[in-house]
């Protein structure tokens, strides 16, 4: 299955911790569709902000389960990428 890079990429993470990383170690957090592997991530990100990537690391969260009422449902599966881009390159979030 062949995604596009704005169909990869979901959304920046902006919180109080990646923002951290961002300044110290240039690593962006990513949201991103959980059927994506590595290599589309990288080229995702290389196309979308026009940087150098160096290394990709990913996280996959199980869902929760939730009630509502009798019947129960999965919530909240995601996949976070981890982006280390090149030290001369730069990610504008906000």
């Amino acid at each position: 299955m062949h995604l596009d890079a704005t169909e990869i990429i979901r959304r920046p993470l902006i919180t109080e911790r990646n923002m951290h990383r961002s300044e110290v170690r240039n690593q962006y957090t990513f949201e991103v569709v959980p059927s994506a592997n590595k290599i589309q991530i990288r080229l995702a990100v290389e196309k979308l902000f026009n940087v150098r990537v160096t290394n990709v690391n990913t996280v996959n969260f199980k869902g929760k389960k939730k009630r509502r009422g009798m019947h129960l449902h999965m919530a909240g599966k995601m996949k976070k990428a981890v982006v280390t881009i090149h030290a001369d390159d730069k990610i504008d979030l906000l």
